[in-house]
């Protein structure tokens, strides 16, 4: 018969499996987001070239995930409430496998965007529930290490992307150099679709390890399920631990009832500070993470490294290393946060994002002062059907700046890049950055289909005030045409550095700690749909930069974007450095109860409840 030592430690040791298996599904999930993030790094370079996409509708399509992300996150918060935690994580998980296919078997633009809509749409269920899950499935003690483990396998998605894109560079190289422009392209083609399957096994693993997992005991509770949510948390806890948070999750939930009056429990305001303060901050915390600028340039990375001089080989390294520092400087966040707490990373990480971005505007600003205007040169070219293609290569770069006369003589024809601003009508766009020293670039072209919106719907929203019949039949005119010198590869490694360094200040601080401030901020009532209305806003910051991003730099350069992410940075620190409460180390009824502003405090309750 087995003494009742070897038993305990039988149980002891299931539980901690079990503990370690969620945070292993969980970090499924960061890794999925991650890829969601990350995997159109990679491919952008080749798909801008073998797709015939214009600028606008390339940022379109790394936007489409993070529009999917607004669409279900939006509904995210009902259906966790509605299905529960666990089969919300499993159809996320289902959603980003049909995705994969959808994408990387795409021919033209419809198809693609779809496909990345709904990888977008997996991406923001998985960006809510999974924080959500492991907020109320974790103990105080271990939640904020918890949670940094899905951001650290976020990060590896990311990281994971970057190798995939780095091994196709490579390749790309190889098949440059031994076969003619045809075979480049159709290498090209192909690279862009197999860096999309490769990301699907993850999917996979995490759909089917979320079938193994308890649901929430927060949400079973509740529910009613007084008996279930005891059985879910004694899977990763000691009894003793099991009975006084199971006390403490009923005496929040009992509080509203006791404190007003008989038969007007239903009253219990919204509008009440435990409920509006959290929700705000949260909500402000969220639009200013993306207003940094992150997923923008995490997804645009390789091209503005090449833009900043580097080769194609190096600026792909360049985002190897990037996210490289991403993953390193998460995993010392995920050691940081529980023992210094969130305030402090939170003020070290957008401290030092602002002064990177700044370095980075300012290195950008000194380049882009050289650039001329060839409108005229680019206007004589345009055909009588009222499109334009140019093939920018040393040739040509060299007769525009010969043209150009004293204004050109600055600029290198074998460094040279252009890109052009026109319009039809009132729709206006923008041709993405062409380099002169890139043999297998595709011509630059310029049709009426790039610009004017195929509906009325769309041409609302591109420019309500705009006439969709005028533009139909209006001539194409250049608004500008930035001719511009490929800054050196030194210009282009002072931009790595100071991109590689906002990366690790971005990952020490507001990385890790943004999606507790999400989780823990909102009190029991209002989580999954405050968490819902704050990660909308947060998408809908990400989506609008990453649809504008492309445009705004062709039009105002890069030095423009960065200096408007380094603005918004500075209401980053503001807020959480002076209204932000340190969270460390309390219980989320312990963070409600302190905006509700009551004396009411689980006292010791953080001391008794042990790792996991």
């Amino acid at each position: 018969m087995p003494t009742g030592e070897g038993s305990t430690t039988a149980v002891d040791d299931s539980k901690k499996a079990y503990s370690h298996f969620l945070l292993l599904v969980a970090g499924l999930g960061g890794l999925l987001y991650g890829v969601d993030i990350g995997i159109i790094g990679g491919a952008l370079p080749y798909l801008e070239a073998t797709s015939g996409l214009n600028a606008g509708q390339l940022s379109i399509i790394v936007a489409a995930v993070l529009l999917g992300s607004v669409v279900s996150t939006l509904f995210a918060g009902l259906l966790a409430d509605w299905m529960g935690r666990k089969p919300l994580m499993i159809l996320s998980g289902i959603c980003f496998v049909i995705s994969i296919p959808m994408i990387a078997l795409a021919h033209g633009y419809g198809p693609l965007f779809f496909g990345r809509l709904l990888q977008g749409i997996s991406g923001g269920l998985i960006g809510l529930v999974v924080p959500l899950y492991l907020a109320e499935c974790l103990p105080a003690s271990g939640r904020g290490k918890g949670t940094g483990v899905f951001q650290w396998l976020l990060t590896l998605g990311i990281v994971a992307a970057a190798i995939i894109g780095i091994y196709y560079s490579y390749r790309v190289v190889a098949v440059t150099q031994s076969a003619g422009p045809a075979a480049v392209f159709a290498f090209k083609d192909q690279a862009w679709r197999r860096i999309f399957w490769v990301s699907l096994p993850p999917g996979i693993l995490f759909v089917l390890g979320s079938l193994f997992v308890t649901e929430s005991p927060r949400w079973l509770l509740r529910r009613g399920r007084r008996d279930a949510a005891l059985s879910a948390l004694l899977r990763s806890r000691s009894s003793e631990q099991t009975e006084i948070e199971l006390q403490e999750m009923e005496a929040t939930a009992a509080a509203p009832k006791s404190q007003i009056p008989k038969g007007k429990e239903v009253k219990d305001s919204l509008l009440r500070r435990k409920y509006v303060i959290p929700f705000v901050l949260a909500c402000i915390i969220l639009a200013c993470n993306q207003a940094t600028g992150v997923n923008s340039i995490i997804g645009y990375n390789t091209d503005i490294l090449l833009q900043s001089g580097l080769s194609d080989l190096h600026a792909h390294w360049g985002y190897v290393l990037f996210t490289s520092i991403n993953f390193l400087a998460t995993i010392a966040g995920v050691m940081l946060v529980d023992r210094r707490g969130r305030k402090f990373l939170f003020k070290i990480g957008t401290a030092g994002i602002f002064f990177s971005l700044l370095v980075v505007g300012v290195l950008f600003l000194g380049a882009e002062k050289l650039s001329v205007d060839a409108r005229d040169m680019i206007q004589s070219l345009v055909k009588p059907d009222q499109n334009l293609a140019v093939r920018f290569d040393r040739p040509e770069a060299g007769r525009l700046l010969t043209d150009l006369g004293d204004a050109g003589r600055t600029i290198d024809a074998s460094r040279a890049s252009l890109t052009v601003i026109y319009s039809y009508g009132d729709f206006s766009a923008a041709t993405a950055v062409v380099r002169s020293d890139d043999p297998a670039a595709r011509p630059l072209a310029i049709t009426r289909e790039s610009c004017v919106p195929n509906n009325r719907i769309e041409a609302f929203f591109r420019n309500p005030f705009a006439d969709l019949n005028t533009a139909r039949t209006a001539p194409l005119k250049i608004e500008r045409a930035l001719v511009g010198s490929v800054p050196d590869p030194r210009h282009g490694v002072l931009v790595a550095l100071a991109l590689f360094t906002f990366m690790g200040f971005y990952a020490l601080g507001p990385g890790v700690c943004v999606w507790l401030a999400l989780s823990e901020l909102m009190p029991t009532r209002i989580r999954s749909n405050g968490m819902s209305i704050a990660l909308v806003i947060n998408q809908m910051v990400s989506t609008t930069l990453a649809a504008i991003f492309l445009p705004v730099v062709s039009k105002h350069g890069y030095s423009t974007i960065f200096f408007v992410f380094a603005a918004f940075t500075v209401i980053y620190f503001v807020t959480t450095t002076f209204f932000l409460p340190e969270t460390k180390g309390k219980t989320l009824e312990e963070i409600e109860a302190h905006f509700e502003g009551a004396e009411k405090h689980f006292e010791g309750a953080e001391k008794k409840v042990g790792h996991l």
